[in-house]
Order: structure tokens, then C-alpha cells, then sequence
């Protein structure tokens, strides 16, 4: 039946007049308003007396979005075109990408599966507002996009700065998006991806947000307690400076973008005016320093595709969380013949070599993800694969510095080594040094302290570790790679390595230099020394080391690979009981 009501009647009294009528008559109902010819609503009343709305143009079809969802609709894509458009424009000068299309190249056409708080601070700019005053004003969610996504295959929780709005700055409403995506992902045990692009904390706005109970500072105290529980991934698109830039350190992995990113405690002209240095931002904090220097980058991307495909491979080897075993795959015959190990490692143990050439003859093909390579480079530490099974990888390499560990190369094998037992990855030590630096420069450096993390850190991890003793492990170097009183599950030896507090010509020259300097013949001298360091070598062999059980196996090079796969897979579900504390006094 027909129904016809006054001009300027709402879409709401209408439904409400056609619901009334048609739970009177049993009949579906249209409804016209004013002089219209076709119905603005109808009421249909199906043959089991239910009945629903459509409108107008879609009465008996498939219902409409209403206008009210048509609104909706045209807020969010208002809300969606971020801050204003001349800040949108100079993105391309930077060679960045808008936070959405970023987004978009992430996790595909359509970006985030959802996302919270895209409201955010909409009362403030949107054009209804009393208090907006024009495009300048614009804060769309408030700042910083927050949610969810699908990324190579795994639901990632995501929060991502857009520098339209006020440079990516974050204010009161954002710190509250923040707060909420960490506690959410304390609760789902997923893993949390960083894009960051912030100025930090909005110096104007600062009351209500920066040393609140719930405020910027909460950002820390969270990333303290999600640390060890589920991944942290930070990829830095812009100068991080001040506090945002604890996000980036506390997070297990940070990726640099080469020509946008820039990390610092304090901005350049705030260390001009602190300190008198005049100095620019890529000098200051640039991703070259961070890489070589600090080691608060763990990787550096060329750009904004390439610092993607640099997380899709490092998330194949973590954990959702640390409750979860990392992700097996089928298993890959190496890259390099494992029969050609034993060429690679030179008879002499002074002569440098590629530790590289040996870890390709080891694991699966191509599996060998680095980090941190550019720091403290004389040891190596990254990802791989046995046989499909994830692994960390610690090597000493001798062709930086002989192999000899220095203060930024123990503190990075200490970092690196907390991290793979946080997230059950197992440990392989490839040892091959003549131990810790000794000197005046690395005492400064705090070669005692550093060293103590790397063997404080190898002491504490409880999951399956194996110690290779490649060529030498002399002094305490054998402690910090996991020797045989550090619970390893195997302290394998490869033929012709030595294991030893010293070196044979340091060791020669501690005994016996008062006996020698007393020989006057120099020739003479001379075979005695050569008799002594071969007397020495002989005590020092891995053979007498496997004679006293010091070593469980003296392994054949080209077997390495199975022995290793075979061990892993025999202790993979070992438990290992410590002390029952609090924790430890070492940091």
C-alpha cells in the first residue's frame, strides 16, 4: 500500500510511519514524501510477516547503503587523504611514500585487514567542527594510522606515522592509539611492525600526554615488557629524533632507509646550541653511523621496496611469539659443496680467511641473513637454516681484525644471542679467534664489561647450542663462543684445530724468552723456538683435546652439515634448569 507524508519529512520518521503501518495492515508499505514519484522508503512484509526497509530506487532489490552510511563513507575517505595536500606533494621530493600508499605496498590494494582509532581527534579539524579552521588544521587520525595486517602470510599488529599531519608528530590521542596497539598485542602474542616517520612528541601540545601515567613514556615501559615476547620490527622512513627515537632501539630489529632516515638523541641545531658542534643530520644520526657505529640499525635499505623484502626475509625465521616455535621449511642442499670445506681453512692458524665461504658449505642455499653486518664485523651474526630449521649463527671472522674480539663486536654477539634464545631460535657458534683484544684502547672501550655481556648472554640461553672449533679458540674466546663448560649440547672440532689459553708464539714467548734470549747463537735460537712451538702445538692439538673428552667429536669437514642437522633434531625440545631468581645483575 501507498503512503504519502509531508514535504521535508526524515529518512527516520519515515521508517518510523511505515513500520507502524505495515505492523497494522500485515502489508508492505511505500512510502512517499512530499510530491515524489517514486518512494523514498519501503517496508516489504514477507510471507512470514517479517519485514525490512529499502529504499526508493532499490525497493525489491537487494537493500542500498543508506545516506547515512553513504556519509560514513566520504568521512573515512576524507579522513584517508591524511593531512594537507601541499604536504602530501612534498613527499615525492623526499622520495617517500604517503603513509596509505606505503601501507598499500606492505600488505597489498586495500592496505590493513582493520584499523583503530581512525577517528581520532575528528571532532578538532573535521569541517562540521566548531574548532576546525581550515586545511591547515587538518589531523586526521590524529597522526598515526593503527591496526592490523596480513604480511607474507602473517597477522602482524601495525603503526604507522603519517608526516602530512604535522610531520608525523604524535599528541595526546595518538600516544592513546599507541598504547592500545602495544597492550593488544601483549594480549594476542602477535608480532608488532613499526613504520615510523615522527618529529616526536608535539612540543605545543605536550601537556596531557608526555609524563602522564598513560603517556609517551608508557611507549617504553611497554616495549620493555613485549620484549622477549613477541617480535618488534621498526623500519625508519624519516628523522627520528628525541623521544621517538627509543621505539627504533628498544625494537628487536631496525631497519634504516638510506636517504630519508636518521636516528639522534637530539636534533642539529639542539646539539649547536648545547654543545657548539656545528654538524648536519646524516653526520649526526644518519644510517651510515648507525650501521658501523652505534649498532642501533640492524639492517639498511637502499629504499622504501627494498626495506620491505628485508623484513619478508626476517620474519621467516621468528616466532608469532615466545611461546611459538620459529617456522620450519622444507630443507636445501647448501650453496657452495660441503666436500670443499676443509680447502677453505687455512693449515696456518694466523692466515685470514672468509668465515663466509665456511657458513655457505653449512647451511641451506641463500639462507644466511646477516645482521648487523657493518658492526663490530670481526664477528659475524645472522639467521639460516639447517636442514629447514632456523638457527642463529655466531662466527668469528678472521679476516677482520684475525678474529679477535673487540668491545662492538662482544656486545653485538651479546644482543644477538638474547635474542634467538628469547624466540627459541637455536644457537651454532662457529669459533675461529685468538680471543679478546688486548690494549689501552679497547680497556677504554670496555673490553671487560662487553666481554662479560657476550659470555653472560651465552651462559643464560637455554636453547640448543653447538660449538664448532673451526681453526683455534684461544684464551677466554672459547668461553664466549660457547665451549665446552657453557652447556653446549656438542663442542664439535673440525681436524687441525687448537684449542688453548694462548697462541704458541705468544705462549713460547711468555715461558721460555729468558731461556732463549740466554742461547747466543742465533741459529740455534732459532730451532729451539721452532722445537718448543711444535712441542707446544702437539699439547695443544684437538686430537689430545678429544683424547680427554675435552671436545666430543673430531668431525670430517664434509660431514659437518649432517652431524649438525643430526644433533639439532635429536635436542630440539631440550630443557635446561637455572638458578630460580628474579634475574640477573648483568646488563
Amino acid at each position: 500500500m501507498r503512503v504519502h507524508i509531508a514535504d521535508g519529512a526524515t529518512r527516520d520518521e519515515a521508517s518510523a510511519i511505515a513500520a507502524a503501518v505495515a505492523e497494522h495492515t500485515g502489508r508492505t508499505v511505500e512510502v512517499y514524501v512530499g510530491d515524489e514519484e517514486t518512494p523514498t522508503l519501503v517496508r516489504e512484509v514477507t510471507a512470514d510477516g517479517q519485514d525490512s526497509d529499502a529504499t526508493g530506487d532499490d525497493a525489491g532489490t537487494d537493500a542500498a547503503p543508506t545516506d547515512r552510511e553513504r556519509r560514513l563513507r566520504e568521512e573515512i575517505e576524507d579522513i584517508e587523504r591524511g593531512g594537507p595536500q601541499k604536504y602530501r606533494d612534498r613527499l615525492a621530493e623526499q622520495g617517500k611514500l604517503f603513509v596509505r600508499d606505503r601501507l598499500d605496498l606492505w600488505f597489498g590494494d586495500g592496505g590493513l585487514d582493520f584499523e583503530d582509532g581512525r577517528f581520532a581527534n575528528f571532532d578538532s579539524w573535521h569541517p562540521d567542527s566548531p574548532d576546525a579552521d581550515g586545511e591547515g588544521d587538518r589531523l586526521p587520525a590524529d597522526g598515526l594510522v593503527t591496526g592490523a595486517g596480513t604480511f607474507e602470510g602473517r597477522q602482524v599488529h601495525v603503526a604507522a606515522n603519517d608526516f602530512t599531519v604535522k610531520a608525523g608528530s604524535i599528541a595526546r590521542h595518538g600516544v592513546e592509539k599507541f598504547l592500545r596497539l602495544q597492550q593488544r598485542a601483549l594480549k594476542s602474542g602477535q608480532p608488532l611492525l613499526y613504520l615510523v616517520d615522527s618529529s616526536g612528541g608535539r612540543i605545543d601540545q605536550q601537556r596531557g600526554f608526555f609524563a602522564n601515567r598513560e603517556g609517551i613514556g608508557k611507549f617504553y615501559y611497554n616495549h620493555s615488557l613485549l620484549s622477549g615476547a613477541v617480535p618488534q620490527i621498526c623500519v625508519l622512513y624519516g628523522p627520528c629524533i628525541a623521544g621517538a627515537a627509543y621505539t627504533p632501539v628498544f625494537a628487536d630489529f631496525t631497519v634504516m632507509v638510506r636517504g630519508m632516515s636518521a636516528l639522534a638523541i637530539a636534533s642539529p641545531r639542539m646539539v649547536e646550541m648545547v654543545t657548539g658542534e656545528d654538524i648536519d643530520l646524516e653526520t649526526l644520526g644518519g644510517p651510515d653511523l648507525h650501521a658501523r657505529h652505534s649498532g642501533s640499525a640492524d639492517l639498511v635499505a637502499d629504499d622504501e621496496e627494498h626495506a620491505r623484502e628485508l623484513v619478508a626475509q626476517l620474519i621467516t625465521y621468528l616466532p608469532d611469539s615466545a611461546d611459538e616455535k620459529p617456522p620450519r621449511t622444507d630443507g636445501t642442499a647448501p650453496a657452495a659443496d660441503p666436500a670443499g670445506l676443509d680447502s677453505v681453512i687455512p693449515a696456518e692458524p694466523n692466515k685470514g680467511y672468509d668465515m663466509h665461504q665456511v657458513i655457505e658449505r653449512v647451511v641451506d642455499a641463500d639462507s644466511f641473513f646477516e645482521l648487523q653486518a657493518q658492526y663490530g664485523p670481526e664477528i659475524l651474526t645472522g639467521f639460516a637454516r639447517v636442514d629447514g630449521r632456523p638457527v642463529g649463527i655466531v662466527a668469528n671472522q678472521p679476516s677482520q681484525r684475525a678474529g679477535a674480539i673487540f668491545p662492538d663486536s662482544a656486545r653485538k654477539a651479546a644482543g644477538f644471542v638474547w635474542t634467538c634464545d628469547a624466540y627459541d631460535i637455536p644457537l651454532l657458534y662457529l669459533c675461529d679467534t685468538p680471543g679478546f683484544m688486548a690494549g689501552s684502547s679497547v680497556e677504554k672501550e670496555g673490553i671487560l664489561e662487553a666481554g662479560k655481556r657476550m659470555i653472560y648472554a651465552t651462559s643464560q640461553a637455554t636453547v640448543p647450542k653447538q660449538c664448532v672449533v673451526v681453526r683455534k679458540a684461544y684464551g677466554a674466546g672459547i668461553y664466549a663462543m660457547s665451549g665446552p663448560a657453557y652447556d653446549p649440547e656438542a663442542t664439535l672440532a673440525l681436524p687441525g684445530s687448537e684449542i688453548a689459553i694462548m697462541g704458541p708464539e705468544a705462549a713460547i714467548n711468555a715461558v721460555y724468552a729468558n731461556k732463549l734470549d740466554a742461547i747466543d747463537d742465533p741459529e740455534e735460537r732459532a730451532r729451539r723456538e721452532q722445537e718448543l712451538r711444535e712441542e707446544y702445538r702437539e699439547d695443544i692439538d684437538v686430537h689430545r683435546m678429544a683424547s680427554e673428552v675435552v671436545v666430543d667429536e673430531i668431525v670430517p669437514p664434509s660431514d659437518l652439515r649432517p652431524e649438525l642437522a643430526a644433533r639439532f633434531d635429536l635436542y630440539e625440545d631440550v630443557e635446561k634448569d637455572r638458578p630460580d631468581k628474579k634475574h640477573g645483575t648483568i646488563l
